[in-house]
């Protein structure tokens, strides 16, 4: 499933960019997550509570911060698996400075498998959507926004 959009964050590209890059704050950033631990340069355990219907539950797996373009461009790529299946995300934020704020353009790809495929690509959007929204939200807080 392609996912893209754009979204405007009220903080300064350097502080938006600081912010998606740093351990402390991406934990913060991630709908639901539980912990987020190091393995590596950029690349994090993470544990993550779900909810989708039947399929909620843990899921543990890894985020990984690539391609960095400070402050302009980075990678994310989230990878978990669960006891109802698999989900992987990967994509590309692109950060303009306007007016005082950031516009970030992200463009990616989500990939599902095990009983999460089988909800439906109706409610596999709905669910997208939301744990994006969740995420810039949390992004417009943590990076100083209103």
């Amino acid at each position: 499933m392609k996912i893209q959009g754009t979204q405007t964050v009220n903080a300064s590209r350097e502080r938006v960019f600081g912010a998606v890059v740093d351990p402390t704050v991406i934990a913060k950033l991630l709908p639901g997550c539980e912990k987020l631990e190091p393995t590596g340069e950029d690349t994090y355990q993470v544990k993550m509570k779900l909810g989708l219907g039947a399929v909620s539950g843990s899921y543990q797996g890894t985020v990984r911060v690539s391609e960095k373009q400070p402050p302009e461009r980075l990678r994310l790529t989230v990878k978990s698996r669960g006891p109802w299946g698999f989900a992987e995300g990967d994509g590309t934020l692109t950060l303009t400075e306007e007016g005082g704020g950031t516009t970030i353009e992200y463009a990616g790809e989500l990939k599902v498998g095990g009983m999460i495929a089988s909800v439906g690509q109706r409610l596999l959007d709905a669910a997208a959507k939301m744990v994006i929204g969740q995420f810039f939200k949390n992004l417009e807080k943590e990076a100083g926004g209103s």
